[in-house]
């Protein structure tokens, strides 16, 4: 019986029980009060079996002869069969059945003959199934930094991108926003981190060239491991970066951002706030104390793994650009088209394939390292050269027009290759003259 037909029975074992009114059941049942009365004389009658449908377990009217269904699952066992990556599914077999043999049959009726006999299963291609990861037990062990790009103002200032920080094991947020996502927007984030909490274990990143690059060539052959600027400073800090290969992969930064651009964009219209330096006030004033009172939570252990934050002097050491240039023989080194003049000591030698390391922070301020030292430098405004000399305009003509002498008509260079290859040079056999020797 199928559930409409437990269902009715159900209600009508209840009117034979006198608990329930004919009338009631058929409102229960959602018929009118004439059906529900055949009904209940079938019930009344045979019982149970009364409400089953004439037509159950009844061979259907359009039903294939028996006879054609054992000639064609022959075929298929035979023809279309074979391991689960060799047989042909049910549609497949349909089709080569009535191109092939003739025999016309629909592909659900020939998928319900092949499951009864054992001949195809139920095989549905699922995606890979990816289990979530769990969070880290300790605070600072895990830091997730992702760049959110956003209409944070909503067109009452510029577009921007909220650098977002997540830890891993209790869900505490950082967050800075700025123009794009640069170095020094990940540094300031950074910072604000150290400064806030300590130095973290580790941050989990994404593939971009801000965190981590693939290495070169040259890099490979001699086995050295691709840094970025940020990847130098975070290992000097002894931070590991680990870079996931997907946006599910660090999902508690990624839903954090769908909670920013829902709740930080509304809470920036009330506050009329339109500038970067206004948002990030209000960050660290106020919303971020109450984000993280609501939607942060306790970890599942509870020592923290943040490492002591190093001096102010010693993170501006770390956190500036450090870039290798060479040094000329006058003492000159080529940085971002500008040319820093170097004065160096009298115990300096001169250059000889020299490298220098130029230093550049934030704010714009340079220094030069060589060979460990700081050594002081005066920009020039260009490339040092000698005067030029000053060439006339007939000079230039004079030297433009002037050509060699002229080849004579019959000259080998106005000849072609086929009148050249076309002559055959002939070589006579020296000749060899006998003189009779001398007697000694």
């Amino acid at each position: 019986m199928s559930r409409k037909e437990l269902q009715r029975l159900e209600v009508l074992s209840r009117v034979s029980s006198k608990a329930l009114k004919l009338v009631n059941a058929a409102a229960i049942m959602r018929l009118s009060y004439r059906q529900t009365k055949r009904l209940w004389r079938r019930y009344e009658e045979r019982g149970p079996e009364g409400l089953k449908h004439g037509n159950a377990g009844r061979e259907s009217n359009r039903a294939k002869p028996e006879r054609f269904r054992r000639k064609v699952l022959k075929l298929v066992r035979e023809k279309y069969g074979g391991g689960v990556g060799e047989r042909f599914g049910p549609t497949l077999a349909a089709e080569h059945l009535s191109e092939e043999d003739g025999l016309r049959v629909d592909e659900e009726t020939l998928r319900r003959w092949m499951l009864a006999e054992g001949l195809w299963t139920r095989e549905r291609k699922r995606k890979a199934y990816h289990q979530r990861r769990e969070a880290k037990e300790h605070f600072g062990e895990l830091v997730q930094m992702d760049g959110s790009f956003h209409d944070w103002f909503e067109g009452r200032g510029p577009r921007g991108c909220l650098m977002n920080m997540v830890d891993d094991a209790t869900g505490t947020t950082l967050a800075r926003i700025g123009e794009q996502e640069t170095i020094w927007a990940a540094v300031g984030v950074l910072e604000a981190w150290i400064a806030a909490y300590g130095v973290p274990c580790a941050l989990y990143t994404d593939w971009k060239n801000v965190y981590v690059r693939e290495a070169t060539s040259a890099e490979q052959m001699r086995g050295e491991v691709p840094l970025t600027q940020f990847g130098r400073m975070c290992a000097e800090l002894r931070i590991k970066i680990i870079a996931a290969s997907s946006p599910q992969a660090k999902g508690r930064v990624e839903r954090n951002h769908g909670t920013h651009q829902d709740r930080l964009v509304k809470k920036l219209r009330r506050k009329r706030i339109q500038s970067y330096a206004a948002a990030n006030e209000y960050l660290m004033a106020e919303y971020l104390r109450e984000h993280n009172r609501r939607f942060a939570h306790e970890p599942a252990s509870p020592e923290d793994y943040h490492r002591r934050a190093p001096r102010r002097a010693e993170l501006r050491q770390i956190f500036r650009l450090e870039t290798k240039r060479s040094v000329s023989n006058d003492w000159v080194v080529r940085y971002a088209g500008r040319y820093l003049q170097l004065k160096p000591q009298q115990h300096h030698r001169g250059p000889t394939q020299a490298k220098s390391v130029v230093c550049e922070w934030e704010d714009g301020r340079l220094e030069v390292h060589y060979r460990g030292e700081r050594i002081r430098f005066e920009e020039l405004s260009g490339p040092s050269v000698g005067p030029v000399r000053e060439r006339s305009i007939d000079s230039i003509k004079k030297t433009a027009m002037r050509v060699g002498p002229t080849p004579a008509p019959n000259h080998p260079w106005r000849r072609s290759y086929k009148q050249i290859g076309g002559a055959v040079l002939t070589v006579a056999p020296p000749r060899f003259e006998t003189r009779p020797c001398a007697s000694p």
